[in-house]
């Protein structure tokens, strides 16, 4: 009798393999079923692997849809480099809302708390308002947030940008209902069943690049609600907060006053990894002051017509 040798698999490379494979399935779905898609993309990490994933989704024909980025003015240096780098890389097409010209023409207005995070929704709708997109990718991810784990990977937004949770649909296997009614638009979200350590175990698999703030490095910081902030144009160290230079990295980048970096030493992706192991907080819950303003925070945003 003949035996047939099944070669040993590696679980957690067949796990990667089929959150890459759903993920570039959800981008063709999306380029068959919508006529105007857009993805979101400020340069971190998420948004880098989902930029990556469509890459790969349509090789060797370019990305056929624009990214689009929400600028508050108060990102990371390091980050708009970044950002601006892979789009010319890579040839692609970049509209960017700038946050600020909404406060200059008074469609919007300076918060008291500095913060512009939350000013980042009515720039956002705008523009897929005027650019008529019916589909926006985000790279979102269900462990990140309560409201987030509660949302489909097709997520319907009615004619003014909001969610509501009780319009969700099921969502069976593979199957995506992209359906809406004139002007209303999906949100998708192709990273939804991803964990943070499935993105750097992927980002480390297929060597992808990221903004150099994402590993160790030293930088003033000040302490303020038990995270470690930055000076920069959305401000510095208020009296009585002190500032010290650490070792630190980001585990999730956006409005510089309102996310924070984590005391660290990991300075390669293997590092980084093995913390991100070890931690028991996600990274929005560790260094995203916005998420912290009420329990409901997130949800309430993104009934706005938040990402």
């Amino acid at each position: 009798m003949t035996t047939l040798e099944i070669p040993a698999t590696d679980a957690a490379t067949d796990h990667l393999a089929a959150l890459e494979s759903e993920a570039i399935h959800i981008f063709r779905e999306v380029a068959g079923e919508f006529d105007r898609p857009v993805i979101l993309f400020s340069g971190g990490k998420d948004s880098t692997l989902l930029l990556h994933l469509a890459i790969k989704a349509f090789w060797p024909a370019p990305v056929p849809f624009p990214l689009l980025h929400v600028d508050t003015g108060h990102n990371f240096d390091e980050v708009i480099d970044f950002r601006d780098r892979i789009v010319e890389k890579h040839g692609l097409r970049l509209i960017v809302a700038r946050v600020q010209d909404w406060i200059d023409d008074g469609r919007l207005t300076e918060r008291p708390d500095g913060t512009r995070n939350p000013l980042q929704t009515q720039p956002l709708l705008d523009t897929i308002a005027g650019h008529k997109f019916d589909a926006v990718f985000g790279g979102g991810r269900r462990d990140e947030e309560r409201a987030r784990a509660k949302e489909r990977i097709f997520s319907l937004r009615n004619a003014f940008g909001q969610w509501d949770p009780r319009r969700q649909r099921p969502e069976l296997w593979n199957l995506y209902n992209g359906r809406h009614r004139p002007g209303e638009h999906v949100r998708v979200f192709p990273l939804s069943n991803w964990t943070e350590a499935d993105v750097w175990h992927y980002i480390a698999r297929e060597r992808v690049e990221l903004p150099s703030i994402y590993y160790a490095h030293r930088r003033p910081v000040y302490r303020r609600d038990g995270m470690w902030l930055t000076e920069g144009p959305w401000g510095g160290p208020r009296e009585g907060e002190e500032v010290r230079e650490l070792s630190v990295r980001y585990r999730t980048v956006g409005d510089g006053s309102c996310t924070g970096a984590v005391e660290s030493t990991a300075t390669t992706v293997e590092e980084v990894i093995a913390e991100v192991l070890a931690s028991r907080l996600t990274e929005r819950g560790a260094t995203r002051a916005d998420d912290r303003l009420s329990e409901a925070a997130m949800e309430d945003r993104k009934r706005e017509g938040y990402f």
